[in-house]
């Protein structure tokens, strides 16, 4: 039987630290953005991001998981943090390299309205305020992005982008977060039970009350 790996093509704020969580939960081993302490028996892979890992596994060796094969599922590839700017749920190269590598491979789209992602990157850290405009994004470059229409119009791209390259296959899912069923989904698809469902890393500020500190700080 093929082993199973999920790969979750969702942006930050569609409740990837929750996937993660519910993953983990359910027994598998999960990488979420960065390899943390205690997750990693390589000591070389602890403080490393999850796309600096896909990226190098890719270039390096053909394979994007070649350096992750002890964990079964990364719920949130992209990185713009600490100098580093990367985004592999964008790069159809790496991501049909996994498909063709790995037959238990599935992929997810985490999802929530253009508009409510936005809003939670506005307030969150400077995400969407600083780092989103500031640098060059696919399909975002550089001084794009500066208001909220222009995001919601990059944010829905990628929603595009993805179904376009991952839709008619079997072994992709959407849901929306918002969707009371969406643990049963999940789990279907994945041939597992999600024992916990609820909210992690939440943005709990208004938009009037500023931004506040995320994990992509």
């Amino acid at each position: 039987m093929s082993r199973l790996r999920v790969v979750n093509l969702g942006l930050p704020k569609s409740g990837t630290t929750t996937l993660g969580q519910a993953l983990t939960q359910a027994g598998l081993r999960v990488a979420d953005w960065k390899i943390r302490k205690g997750q990693s028996d390589k000591d070389a892979l602890r403080g490393e991001f999850v796309a600096t890992c896909l990226y190098r596994g890719y270039f390096e060796k053909g394979d994007p998981l070649a350096i992750l094969d002890e964990f079964d599922a990364f719920t949130e590839i992209s990185t713009i943090s600490k100098g580093l700017n990367m985004w592999p749920q964008f790069d159809f190269g790496l991501l049909s390299e996994i498909d063709k590598r790995h037959s238990g491979a599935k992929f997810i789209l985490s999802m929530r309205p253009a508009e409510k992602i936005v809003d939670s990157m506005m307030r969150w850290s400077n995400l969407g305020t600083g780092r989103l405009p500031n640098n060059s994004v696919p399909g975002l470059p550089k001084g794009f992005g500066t208001n909220r229409d222009q995001l919601v119009r990059w944010v829905n791209g990628h929603y595009n982008f993805v179904r376009k390259s991952f839709g008619s296959q079997n072994n992709f899912l959407e849901y929306s977060i918002d969707d009371p069923k969406a643990p049963k989904i999940i789990g279907d698809f994945l041939g597992i039970d999600l024992p916990w469902w609820g909210r992690s890393n939440e943005n709990k500020n208004s938009a009037s009350e500023g931004a506040v500190k995320g994990k992509d700080e």
